[in-house]
């Protein structure tokens, strides 16, 4: 799959994202057609240590029987211990170069939210952006302010080839309008983990 491909509908989640158990979650995310899993066991409630690990290797488990490509976020130290297909990292995170230097095969997506951070990134050592915050969000304590779909469209003209996946405040509503201003896909966490039918969501993003 291309990494065009695999931005199309990807799910981002970690237990802290959950009222319910995530492994039931992602296991209907998967039957309802996303394109790539993100584990992102981070913030308020989130677990650690071995109980991180325990979950972390069943949703990997989970994504290898289905195909479906599975990132961790930030957290390099599950990078050989789940076998991940991918790494996303924020622009407080490891360096880009660092992580390109010790996992050369992996997929690497980098948040990019304005033109400062834009300038300071390392375009030609990653696979994908992640554009955004799109539209307010409440699933990430440290989300940044909206940037809105202009930041797409701006990204989309300076570079035409290059993947990208809106994040941010998407939902069913507003999916349409992150992919017709020139993303690839579109990430979503609450659209999914709060959903009653993850499987008709996922349809209509």
């Amino acid at each position: 799959m291309q990494v065009k491909q695999l931005l199309r509908k990807y799910f981002i989640m970690g237990s802290q994202n959950c009222k319910r158990d995530p492994v039931d979650i992602l296991d209907e995310a998967i039957q309802g057609g996303i394109t790539a899993f993100q584990f992102r066991e981070k913030g308020t409630g989130a677990l650690t240590g071995e109980a991180k690990l325990t979950l972390g290797k069943q949703l990997r488990a989970m994504c290898q029987d289905h195909n479906v490509p599975f990132f961790i976020n930030d957290d390099i130290d599950l990078v050989d211990v789940l076998n991940v297909d991918g790494i996303h990292v924020g622009q407080g995170d490891m360096s880009v170069e660092e992580i390109r230097k010790r996992f050369p095969n992996k997929i690497i997506g980098l948040s990019i939210s304005n033109r400062e951070e834009l300038t300071q990134s390392p375009i030609d050592l990653i696979d994908y952006v992640g554009a955004g915050a799109v539209f307010p969000t409440l699933s990430k304590e440290d989300a940044k302010d909206a940037v809105g779909l202009q930041w797409i469209e701006t990204l989309r003209k300076e570079f035409p080839s290059l993947p990208i996946v809106g994040i941010g405040g998407i939902t069913t509503d507003n999916a349409h309008k992150v992919l017709e201003a020139g993303a690839d896909g579109v990430s979503v966490i609450s659209a999914i983990t709060k959903a009653d039918n993850v499987k008709c969501v996922i349809s209509k993003l």
